[in-house]
């Protein structure tokens, strides 16, 4: 079980243009969404404390994303 809800992200499927999904697509999708929200949280909160702050700012997140995506490239 995941906190995302498995409803909205069968949306964003259908959105990105599939015309039917099955419940455990959506479901795995919402995992994977929850798994890489949680790692991109945890680098943030990382960079916030290190700046000495107790708030997450947008600035946290998107330094965390460009972090991620450098790791993984």
């Amino acid at each position: 079980m995941t906190i995302i809800p498995v409803a909205p992200v069968g949306r964003v499927i259908r959105k990105a243009g599939a015309e039917r999904i099955s419940e455990s697509a959506s479901a795995e999708l919402a995992m994977i969404l929850e798994e890489y929200g949680m790692k991109i949280s945890n680098e943030a909160i990382a960079l916030a404390r290190h700046a000495g702050r107790k708030t997450v700012k947008e600035e946290d997140i998107k330094m965390a994303v460009d972090i991620a995506r450098k790791t993984r490239d």
